[in-house]
């Protein structure tokens, strides 16, 4: 019997508790789950280690107010962007475990930087897992002056003008690996420009001073609604519902897959009470009528879960990017 993928497990089981949210949702005290309950017992803290406006900052603001809404406390976004996330990242790991400062962490925090260099912080040993929030597929995006349509006009191209650049929100990144498997798996030649975050990347590409990104589509969508980006292919094997646009499979690039992971970790050490609290809290506040629609505007697929489902998804992200780290011979200074 084949073993399923941690995320495809995860992907599987948050379809059926959306399914099942509607039907529920009636049956829950609209106190949710702060009545009785002596945490948090002031405001909660979620630290995004990026700047504002990419998607993980996004996926930050639907977790804080999944908390507040559910545990009846203020709960606010603390940007604390640099070094690809990890300062952001380290100050969470030395929070006090009470709680009450959490990390909104992704597949760069704790799948992509631990395999590229030397950190601060073990993403094992220094969290608790809380839970997974969602899923969100990349995409290809070309400044709309580019002379392409498709994935293959945009390889095309590219063969013939080496030297094109890409953005990425920090070598070393989720944008900057997906950029390189592309380059490896094509034989194509790009120039990397790497920015402090995903939102000053996406606003050079708009602008024109860099050719291309591969960027999670929530933040890319209302600059390609707007037709200030063109988007040529979802790096996803099969088509994601909601979203009209051909797969890198179906574009004829099949293996070209990159989908993002937000998830909350808060300190190790925080007591097991606190961490259940957080993560029913998160995963009642992701279901509910509101925070499906603005999943849904995102191209984000909200997933839940346990603390031992992200634990395991950390385990299978660690050994996925290293692959990828190792084959495209990736280093950071």
């Amino acid at each position: 019997m084949p073993v399923e993928h941690p995320r495809t497990h995860l992907a599987r089981r948050a379809a059926l508790r959306l399914a099942a949210a509607g039907a529920l949702a009636p049956l829950l005290p609209a106190t949710g789950l702060a009545q009785g309950a002596k945490f948090p017992s002031r405001t909660v803290r979620m630290v995004a280690a990026f700047a504002p406006g990419g998607a993980l900052d996004l996926n930050a603001r639907i977790a804080a107010q999944a908390i507040q809404e559910q545990l009846g406390q203020p709960a606010v976004v603390e940007n604390r962007a640099g070094a690809s996330g990890v300062i952001g990242t380290e100050f969470v790991a030395r929070a006090a475990a009470d709680g009450h400062t959490l990390l909104l962490g992704a597949a760069g925090t704790h799948g992509i930087n631990p395999v590229l260099q030397k950190l601060p912080y073990d993403p094992i040993r220094d969290f608790a897992p809380v839970s997974v929030v969602s899923f969100v597929p990349h995409v290809l995006v070309v400044n709309p002056a580019l002379p392409v349509s498709t994935l293959q006009e945009f390889l095309q191209y590219s063969r013939s003008r080496p030297g094109l650049t890409y953005a990425s929100s920090g070598t070393g990144t989720i944008h900057h690996l997906a950029a390189e498997m592309l380059r490896s798996m094509t034989g194509t030649q790009f120039v990397h420009v790497p920015y402090k975050g995903a939102g000053p990347a996406m606003a050079d590409v708009v602008s024109g001073q860099v050719q291309w990104m591969s960027i999670e589509y929530a933040p890319a969508l209302p600059m390609i609604k707007a037709g200030k980006l063109r988007p040529l292919a979802l790096a996803t094997a099969k088509r994601v519902p909601g979203i009209e646009l051909p797969t890198a499979a179906e574009a004829g690039l099949p293996g070209w897959e990159v989908t993002n992971w937000y998830a909350v970790f808060a300190p190790a050490g925080t007591p097991a009470d606190v961490v259940d609290t957080l993560s029913r809290a998160v995963a009642r506040g992701i279901t509910t009528a509101e925070a499906r629609e603005r999943f849904a505007s995102l191209g984000a697929i909200p997933v839940g879960g346990s603390p031992e489902d992200l634990a395991s998804l950390v385990k299978s992200e660690l050994a996925r990017w290293s692959k990828i780290v190792k084959s495209a011979n990736v280093k950071v200074d």
